[in-house]
C-alpha cells in the first residue's frame, strides 16, 4: 500500500509513499508514545492499496506529488496527489478475476 495522507503527531512528510511494513516500527513507537492507532482507525492516516495477492495487476500511481496542507508544529498535514494510474500485469497470477474464482469458474 502507499500512504496518501498523514495527519497525526509523529507522522509527517517522510512517511508518505511508504508501505505499512516500512512504517510498522515507527507506528508501534508512536502508538506507545502518543496512543496512535496503528490501524489508522482514529483518522490518523489514510492509505491506498496498490498491490495484494488477490490483484492480477498492480496499480501504479503516476505523477505523484507531496502537498503540505498545514505546517502545524505538532500535527502537520501532508498528502499525496497523483495525475493518473496504470495497471501493471503481475507474473504468475492464476485466474482471471476474483468474481470468476468465487463462482467456481
Amino acid at each position: 500500500s502507499s500512504g496518501i495522507n498523514a495527519e497525526y503527531g509523529g507522522l509527517n512528510q517522510r512517511n508518505l509513499g511508504k508501505t505499512a511494513d516500512e512504517l510498522w516500527e515507527h507506528f508501534t513507537e508512536i502508538s506507545r508514545k502518543y496512543g496512535f492507532n496503528v490501524c489508522g482507525e482514529g483518522g490518523e492516516y489514510e492509505s491506498l492499496v496498490t498491490d495484494c495477492p488477490l490483484f492480477s495487476h498492480r496499480i501504479v500511481l503516476e505523477g505523484v506529488k507531496q502537498v503540505c496542507h498545514s505546517e502545524d508544529d505538532i500535527a502537520p498535514v501532508w498528502y499525496e496527489t497523483f495525475g493518473g494510474v496504470t495497471l501493471e500485469e503481475k507474473e504468475g497470477v492464476i485466474g482471471t478475476s476474483l468474481g470468476a474464482r468465487a463462482d467456481g469458474s
